[in-house]
């Protein structure tokens, strides 16, 4: 890339690249793109080592920074996680083509016949934090769903971003597409951001990937729609009629499989009448596996820690969880509907009739029954990968994949037809 003398001028360019990309990309066939997606996962396959030792730059930069346990290891890549990602685009290169997808299809009385199809948005800025696996699964799925994409990873994913967007690029070139279609804004300068967010001129939408800070701030100052993702402030509640050992199985797992992701358990709800046996089961279960409990009445016990009223709509991201007891179902819904964010919420219950009750009385944009929250994530949807979970109710909702970063338009076709 030629040098720039300023920021706008760099983000002005990296614009009008995307958009040349994009009108190009909006016709190119299922074929060139199954085929740039294959080619990207065989190079970040081959470039495996060059990516985890780039990887390890970042991992100094942020033990430096001073980053929580929690973050480093979002922020870190081993060979396992480079299957992820290999994984990852295979599963999206696999999926069917979203663009020009029939939605549905009618004929009027005055002769015409009119079709909604899918049409890709265009160029999607992506801004995301510390997991660098967030630059191929957004590259992907831009990608596949027809959009050119420019993205910002955080500063202290730089390198490994840089590393696996090369591997992307390879792809492109591969299948003969354009090599702007995913670019990366090669600085860390924040200033960068800034411009993304009001470069209407080029960008259709912006996707933050973050925490509250980063997604606060994209929503302030942003010029160009945003695909909302908020803290996942998630919830477990625990029914008077939850089966003791599955709720054991789904809660540690919840808590502790990976604390660092949006999709990690936060608060655990206990129906009083289960409250002393089962609840406090949990609690010992959770501290047992290392978890620090902020608990609340009868789930205290002598190495807990009083909860307060800042550990209620608080997203950890860490060996942590808030515990209290509630009255019943309608006390637990009363409590999530208070402080969650709409992310993800679970029900543990063997009554049909309370988990029909949680799923029609929340309105998050995943609710689960008897099924670990760690669940909430696009590739476990079978969308092969996510560019993340959208809380906001205007267009996507949940896991956004493919189909999910389309819109789309109306063929209206006709004989010579002519309006009375």
């Amino acid at each position: 890339m030629k040098d720039f003398d300023s920021i706008p001028s760099l983000m002005d360019d990296l614009g009008k690249r995307a958009k040349g990309a994009a009108r190009e990309l909006a016709f190119a066939s299922a074929e060139r793109k199954h085929a740039a997606l294959i080619a990207a996962a065989d190079a970040v396959w081959a470039n495996r080592a060059g990516i985890i030792e780039a990887n390890q730059k970042d991992l100094e930069f942020g033990r430096d920074k001073g980053l929580s346990p929690a973050m480093m290891d979002r922020l870190m890549l081993d060979e396992s996680r480079v299957q992820g990602m290999v994984d990852g685009l295979r599963s999206v290169a696999d999926q069917a083509d979203p663009v020009g997808e029939v939605l549905t299809e009618w004929d009027m009385p005055t002769g015409l016949n009119i079709q909604r199809v899918r049409t890709p948005l265009g160029v999607i800025g992506v801004i995301y934090e510390s997991r660098p696996n967030v630059t191929a699964d957004a590259g992907a799925l831009c990608l596949k769903s027809g959009n050119a994409v420019i993205l910002r990873g955080g500063s202290e994913s730089f390198h490994s971003s840089t590393a696996i967007h090369a591997c992307l690029v390879a792809g492109l070139k591969d299948a003969n597409l354009p090599e702007d279609a995913i670019q990366l804004i090669p600085t860390r300068d924040r200033a960068a951001v800034q411009e993304l967010l009001t470069m209407t001129d080029y960008v259709d939408v912006i996707v933050p990937r973050g925490g509250k800070g980063l997604v606060g701030l994209v929503q302030r100052e942003a010029r160009v729609p945003v695909f909302a993702h908020l803290e996942g402030i998630v919830h477990i509640y625990v029914d008077k009629a939850a089966d003791p050992q599955k709720t054991l199985d789904v809660v540690l797992n919840a808590k502790t499989r990976r604390t660092g992701i949006c999709g990690a358990a936060e608060c655990l709800l206990v129906h009083q009448d289960v409250a002393e046996g089962l609840g406090r089961d949990l609690v010992a279960a959770l501290q047992a596996a290392g978890v620090e409990v902020h608990a609340q009445g009868i789930l205290a016990n002598d190495r807990t820690i009083p909860a307060t009223d800042e550990d209620w709509g608080k997203e950890f991201l860490d060996s942590i969880i808030a515990a209290r007891p509630v009255a019943d179902i309608d006390e637990a819904i009363a409590h999530i509907s208070r402080y969650g964010s709409s992310h993800t919420d679970c029900i543990m219950t063997e009554d049909t009739a309370a988990a029909a009750q949680f799923f029609e009385r929340l309105d998050s944009a995943i609710l689960m029954h008897n099924a670990s929250t760690q669940f909430a994530d696009g590739g476990e949807f079978g969308m092969g990968a996510e560019i993340g979970i959208a809380t906001g109710k205007m267009h996507a909702r949940g896991p956004v994949g493919a189909a999910q970063l389309t819109s789309f338009k109306y063929l209206v076709r006709g004989n010579g037809t002519t309006r009375a």
